[in-house]
């Protein structure tokens, strides 16, 4: 199979640093997938970190087959190897990279392999319990440490890190400080990317949208008046049948008079 050339290739962006931001969101489904792609989405990305997850892959390839997609691998691979096969099966399944929130020893094995990998510093939803939900960096001690965890990614192979919640002009100094592509969630204008999810542009869930984040519509309103709808069809559908308004003659096809007479003649005792 001859997969069609993808808009961007991991050289495409590292050429494109520093001389504009690209979008990217977060999808979840080929809906989404295909919108983003119409809409002129730079990058996407999306799970795969799952079963499910892995198994809508190549869906979402098949919906934006011209889109740069990376998939999040698993929390948890316990050794090298596995994120080296966890890697590879997602780039065979179409991802053009994969994102990994793990160590560098793990990011390392990927990249040495010729795996795309992107990193993750700032606040860090899975490792959380160690940071509580905030911003990451405000601090000269904090500073440093995201200073030396970027370039410890760098150093690892990785070719691009998500910086989230990190203090905006720190996070456009540190951009500055690396060759890496820095994807920002909530960390300013200075980086070389902005992300979003999804479901935030969309406004699709009923929680306070992040302080990062910006909804563009309301779907979850909207699920609710399709919800709605669905029950008002149901109970129209109810009451029709117990009312005898369904079926109509115009849903049923007719037998000829004729020949249910001569059926019932030849099967009558």
């Amino acid at each position: 199979m001859v997969r069609p050339r993808k808009k961007y290739t991991v050289r495409d962006l590292q050429l494109l640093k520093g001389k504009r931001v690209l979008t990217h969101i977060h999808v979840k489904s080929p809906q989404e997938a295909a919108a983003a792609e119409a809409a002129g989405v730079d990058l996407m990305s999306c799970s795969f970190d799952s079963p499910e997850a892995q198994a809508r892959l190549p869906q979402l390839v098949a919906a934006a087959p011209n889109s740069f997609l990376s998939g999040s691998t698993p929390h948890g691979m316990a050794t090298q190897e596995e994120a080296i096969r966890t890697g590879f099966r997602a780039l065979e399944m179409g991802a053009s990279s994969v994102y990994c929130s793990g160590s560098p020893f793990l990011i390392e094995a990927m990249a040495r392999e010729g795996i795309p990998v992107v990193g993750h510093i700032g606040m860090v939803p899975r490792h959380v319990t160690w940071t509580n939900y905030r911003s990451i960096g405000k601090t000269v001690d904090e500073a440093k440490m995201l200073y030396q965890k970027m370039k410890d990614l760098e150093n690892a192979g990785a070719y691009a890190a998500e910086i989230e919640i990190v203090p905006h002009n720190l996070a456009s100094w540190l951009s500055k400080q690396t060759k890496m592509i820095l994807m920002s969630l909530g960390s300013g204008t200075g980086c070389d990317t902005q992300f979003l999810f999804s479901c935030d542009i969309l406004g699709d869930y009923d929680e306070r949208i992040p302080r990062h984040a910006k909804s563009y519509r309301n779907f979850a309103e909207e699920h609710r008046r399709l919800q709605n709808e669905r029950i008002a069809a149901f109970s129209e559908y109810v009451a029709d049948v117990k009312e005898g308004r369904f079926p109509e003659r115009s849903h049923l096809t007719e037998m000829d008079a004729q020949l249910l007479d001569e059926v019932v003649r030849t099967l009558t005792p």
